[in-house]
């Protein structure tokens, strides 16, 4: 599916925003039922949720505090969930992806759990809860054409209802989006995105934070060193891999062990800060 525009309509049953909430692309067969956890009981009420889809766990990571998911599919996503309601503790709302024209199959939803783990793997938003994953089942070309075209609308409506992760982060190739943080012995390089601050693979941070360090300082370093997303190598932590950061200034103190402000502690390479670059 093109990036062109695009009417989307949330309706809330019991008229809250953040209870249950079920979102639709007016055009479209498929629409997206979003549960908070202390609704499973009141989603039951609706037919939306009680067919065959492919489903997702959000919440986050008990030890890292990063995001987390996990994607499943049923032949009644409502009993399923209520079933890793007892058994699963990391999650805190569910999306349920169903056809409003009951036109999915098992094997539609098969192959939607399967490409929709291995995206969300590429796209390295969050982190995957699958013990398990899924297989690629056979379908016929004819049947993964329109299973893609249903997958760029799932893509959109989770992003919608503030769940991205299937949305790559989308990085700027060109030398002058780049941003660099330095101190003494440490450089890392970066961009502002739409998303975030990521902070590319193979910059380094400093290992150890300050003698005067906050707590949300400690804190935010080690989430990423217990995900491993950064590890110990000489004197330097090094990043394993690109990572999205909510803001500059949480991209810098990680960098740098301290607190600092991001937007003027990253600079491109003729030495203007963000703050030059995007609010001036």
């Amino acid at each position: 599916m093109k990036s062109t525009p695009k009417t989307i309509q949330i309706f809330l049953p019991d008229g809250n925003a953040r209870s249950i909430r079920i979102a639709e692309i007016t055009s479209r067969t498929v629409q997206a039922i979003q549960v908070p956890r202390t609704k499973i009981s009141e989603a039951g009420e609706r037919d939306e949720i009680k067919s065959v889809g492919v489903y997702f766990l959000f919440g986050a990571d008990e030890e890292t505090g990063l995001p987390l998911v996990y994607v499943g599919e049923a032949e009644d996503c409502h009993t399923r969930i209520s079933q890793h309601n007892k058994g699963k503790g990391f999650w805190e709302s569910a999306v349920a992806i169903t056809s409003k024209t009951n036109s999915f199959t098992k094997a539609h939803v098969k192959y939607l759990e399967w490409y929709c783990h291995q995206q969300a793997v590429e796209t390295n938003r969050y982190s995957l809860a699958n013990s398990t994953i899924p297989t690629k089942p056979y379908i016929s070309e004819q049947m993964e054409a329109d299973l893609m075209d249903n997958y760029e609308t799932i893509k959109v409506l989770l992003s919608t209802l503030g769940f991205p992760v299937l949305e790559s982060v989308i990085v700027k190739k060109q030398p002058s989006e780049m941003l660099y943080c330095t101190g003494l012995g440490v450089k890392a390089k970066g961009q502002y995105t739409d998303d975030g601050f990521i902070i590319f693979k193979g910059s380094t941070c400093k290992l150890k934070e300050v003698k005067s360090a906050r707590t949300f300082v400690t804190n935010s370093r080690n989430r990423i060193l217990d995900a491993k997303i950064i590890e110990r190598q000489g004197n330097v932590y090094v990043f394993l891999k690109d990572h999205l950061f909510p803001s500059p200034s949480q991209a810098a103190v990680v960098v740098l062990g301290r607190s600092e402000n991001g937007w003027t502690k990253w600079k491109d390479a003729n030495g203007k800060t963000l703050d030059e670059l995007k609010r001036k």
